[in-house]
């Protein structure tokens, strides 16, 4: 246990601070091409346990490829729960130094797991869904904005709208055509697209978003994307349950397939009735659609075969 060693790399625009979990000094690389193989040439002479990154919006994407090229052993971290361990262990100060030495003694006592990048197309593809999103999210606003707008102003947001929506067709053709090209993507689409409530959008986010889908049992999977009822109770006071973290696009989508199949899937429709005959929130309900239906897709992934009706939704991957 105290031989093991951690590296943590705090991930700038412009450079990596690298500190170890043995030694107080961090040393700091330049974020380029040239600086991340220096890095890496530094990190491997330490024969490290787990090199720990933190998300930081794909700046650390190219050291986390590299790193995983070399086969280093590596993890990427949610912020929120590197700042929620740099709080408990009395670290409240914030500098790029300090965060990496916070990285390097997370991985020394929690010992995340490592886990694989996805590979280079499905990277590229994660990246045409998050465009995709911020089109939607400006298209929306300038719907809005339209409303209020007067004449010259409107037709300039008119014109933005147009282009916006021209931009948003060709990604979607971008994503369909690579879904297309892949028989893992397409045959996986094809089963997905065949339960009520799911379209090619949520099909395709699923795909992207979730490549442990059909890896994992039920109760992993729903709290890996975040639709698991967690307690909330400490001595004789009893919450309620509630969802929390997970991936947020996902249940995002997820939420709106959920919607859709509460009145379209026959399954999803009975039992979001039977849960409101009972007296739950129209909300609560959803979410426990939405936790009904993943279990469902993580069933038919592993298992590939389609939806069916006749099998009640009750399949469940093992």
């Amino acid at each position: 246990m105290a031989d093991s060693v951690y590296v943590g790399v705090d991930v700038a625009k412009s450079n990596l601070d690298v500190a170890v979990s043995n030694s107080r000094e961090v040393t700091r690389f330049t974020n380029d091409d040239q600086g991340i193989r220096e890095a890496i040439e530094y990190m491997g002479s330490l024969n490290p346990d787990g090199i720990i990154l933190e998300a930081t919006g794909n700046l650390e994407m190219p050291l986390a490829a590299a790193l995983q090229t070399v086969g280093l052993p590596m993890a990427i971290i949610n912020p929120r729960q590197v700042r929620d361990f740099a709080r408990a262990t009395g670290m409240l100060a914030k500098t790029d130094s300090i965060d990496a030495r916070v990285l390097a003694l997370f991985g020394v006592r929690v010992k995340p797991e490592v886990r694989l990048l996805p590979d280079k197309d499905s990277r590229d593809m994660a990246s045409l869904l998050r465009r995709r999103l911020q089109l939607v999210e400006m298209l929306t606003s300038e719907h809005n904005r339209l409303l209020q707008a007067d004449k010259d102003v409107g037709q300039n947001i008119a014109a933005h709208i147009v282009w916006l929506e021209g931009t948003l067709a060709d990604i979607d053709r971008n994503i369909e055509d690579r879904i297309k090209n892949s028989p893992s993507w397409l045959e996986k689409d094809n089963l997905l697209k065949t339960v009520p409530g799911i379209g090619k959008v949520v099909s395709s986010t699923i795909l992207i978003e979730l490549p442990e889908l059909g890896k994992l049992n039920r109760r992993k999977i729903s709290a890996l994307v975040g639709v698991a009822p967690l307690n909330r109770d400490s001595g004789t006071l009893r919450g309620k349950r509630t969802v929390w973290g997970g991936r947020a696009r996902l249940r995002a989508v997820l939420y709106m397939a959920a919607l859709v199949a509460s009145r379209r899937n026959p399954i999803i429709a009975a039992f979001y009735q039977r849960l409101l005959t009972a007296g739950k929130a129209k909300k609560v309900a959803l979410v426990a659609c939405m936790r009904k239906l993943l279990t469902i897709i993580n069933a038919m992934m592993h298992n590939m075969t389609v939806w069916k009706l006749e099998n009640n939704g009750l399949m469940e991957a093992k």
